[in-house]
């Protein structure tokens, strides 16, 4: 992308990070974590410039792949008290607060190890991982991530059937971004560029 995706600019002046973490924090998600790896630095300044309220890991393993954030970010959560971990990727930043909150009511009321928002036969962003499965993502394979681990144990009491398009909308590459771009900004076809 050319720049950290976590600075990319989105609508109303926010950029990737700044909309996940606000979206949290609208579905009152009360202690955020945002795990950092490359140019950490500049990332966090200019978070701080929001005004939100997160935690800030460094991964400094960035380089071999997400599970290694994800262990990062596990390193700070797994405490004594906490059920579960609610983990999103910064290039799936359009998720709605509606979204987070049935995906964390759902857990809350039937406990399934993995729960995830659902429609039809995809499946999206944030995923909910209870602390049962905490060994099992610290042993998953690096080259396989995460992914194992929850496609093991998703269950048709964990996938929340959701009507949110960003919740399965993923911004990873420079054609993904202008694409939603121009979703937002469609050009008049009569008119010249």
């Amino acid at each position: 992308m050319k720049r950290p995706k976590a600075m990319l600019p989105l609508d109303a002046g926010d950029t990737f990070l700044t909309r996940i973490v606000r979206t949290f924090l609208e579905a009152d998600i009360d202690d955020v974590i945002v795990v950092v790896g490359a140019e950490a630095d500049a990332i966090a300044h200019a978070f701080a410039a929001s005004g939100l309220a997160a935690r800030f890991v460094e991964n400094p393993e960035f380089e071999k792949g997400q599970l290694s954030s994800l262990l990062a970010g596990l390193r700070v959560v797994d405490r004594p008290g906490v059920a579960a971990a609610l983990v999103t990727l910064v290039d799936v930043p359009l998720v709605a607060a509606s979204t987070v909150r049935s995906v964390v009511e759902r857990y809350r009321r039937t406990h399934p190890p993995i729960v995830r928002p659902i429609r039809g036969t995809r499946h999206g962003h944030p995923v909910l991982i209870d602390r049962s499965l905490f060994d099992a993502i610290r042993a998953a394979d690096p080259n396989l991530g995460a992914k194992e681990v929850v496609r093991a144990h998703a269950s048709p009491g964990g996938d929340v059937e959701v009507d949110d398009e960003g919740a399965f909308t993923d911004i990873d590459t420079p054609e993904d971004y202008e694409r939603w771009e121009s979703s937002l900004n469609p050009r008049d076809p009569d008119k010249s560029p």
